[in-house]
């Protein structure tokens, strides 16, 4: 079944201010979820279950854990859950605003990994 109407409408009032606010944001889809990006990174979209939060720091991100039915983002609904991201469900929605607007300030860098050197003999 898919996500409830309130939740969609919801999702897309918050899409729609973050996206005004922020030159940087912009809505987009990934592997047909709907999400916002912001500088070509996801930082919230919204699932079949809630909507769902890239959240960095570690403060915020065990606060997002404590909202009642909050669970970390398994995508793949195999146990493989994506640390960082943490699923809001839709009977929350209140929580909703803070968080996404809290996931769009948060540091998204990836870190490169250090890159092995190749010898070359002579």
């Amino acid at each position: 079944m898919g996500q409830p109407r309130r939740g969609v409408e919801r999702y897309d009032d918050i899409v729609d201010a973050l996206t005004a606010w922020n030159p940087d944001c912009s809505a987009a889809k990934v592997f047909g979820m709907p999400c916002v990006k912001r500088s070509g990174r996801v930082v919230f979209g919204l699932s079949r279950t809630g909507m769902v939060f890239k959240l960095t720091d570690p403060v915020v991100h065990a606060q997002a854990l404590a909202i009642p039915g909050a669970h970390l983002f398994d995508p793949s609904g195999r146990g493989e859950v994506f640390r960082q991201w943490v699923v809001v469900p839709t009977e929350r929605s209140d929580e909703w605003e803070p968080l996404a607007a809290e996931a769009v300030t948060q540091e998204h860098a990836t870190t490169e990994r250090p890159r092995r050197q190749v010898r070359v003999s002579d």
